[in-house]
């Protein structure tokens, strides 16, 4: 089985007239949010969330029956999907970052976590916060030029695994190693393993100066290039 990818950007969203899209739950949680940008970040990643399940269960393009496919945060704040007010058969994971949203998707009783993150410089304190030893020496010995993007690719995938195991960062990152393959492809192989000795694995990819990374458990194929 391969898991499903799909990436948008603001540009892709409808007008806002047409928020007809939204379930009346969704349009009452969007209308609670007062902070711009998190209205923009959370609008995008539920039209992205919608689009992708929509592909993946093999469901009618049509605008109008999206209301019907309900994106809902759980107890633990990770993304479930409802359709017509029953779970979906499927697993999936959001995330967003300077007007990009992405959606992973895959089998249901899938461990499923995504995350999108711009290259920039991050400080030897940030490192030292949040990366273990061997990931600190791993970026310290890499070229000057490639260590904001070997920071990003690991913290991002830290943030794939964090939510494939529906903790966030309530979770130390240093009790999660990353290790970062390059074989050819559009997709690279990563590995993520925690200190319990859970081991999830995944894919990353870099372009147009950002990182995306997904995790899952059991281990799947890559999405589609």
């Amino acid at each position: 089985m391969s898991l499903h990818w799909l990436e948008q950007t603001e540009a892709d969203l409808p007008p806002l007239a047409q928020d007809a899209w939204l379930s009346a739950s969704e349009l009452t949680r969007w209308n609670a949010l007062r902070v711009p940008k998190r209205r923009a970040d959370w609008l995008l990643g539920r039209w992205t969330g919608k689009r992708a399940l929509v592909r993946y269960l093999d469901l009618p393009a049509d605008f109008s029956k999206l209301a019907d496919l309900e994106i809902r945060a759980a107890a633990d704040g990770a993304p479930e999907a409802f359709l017509t007010g029953a779970r979906a058969p499927a697993a999936i994971s959001l995330s967003h970052r300077d007007g990009h949203a992405v959606c992973a998707v895959a089998p249901a009783g899938t461990a499923l976590g995504c995350d999108i993150e711009l290259i920039e410089p991050r400080s030897d304190a940030f490192a030292a916060d949040y990366f273990t030893t061997s990931e600190q020496a791993l970026v310290a010995g890499a070229p000057q030029a490639d260590r904001s993007f070997l920071l990003t690719l690991l913290w991002s995938a830290k943030e794939s695994a964090l939510k494939a195991m529906r903790a966030g960062l309530r979770l130390d990152t240093r009790s999660i190693i990353v290790i970062p393959g390059n074989e050819a492809g559009f997709w690279h192989r990563l590995e993520v393993r925690h200190e319990s000795d859970r081991v999830f694995c995944g894919w990353w990819q870099a372009s147009d100066g950002m990182v995306r990374t997904l995790v899952a458990d059991p281990p799947l194929r890559p999405p589609p290039s």
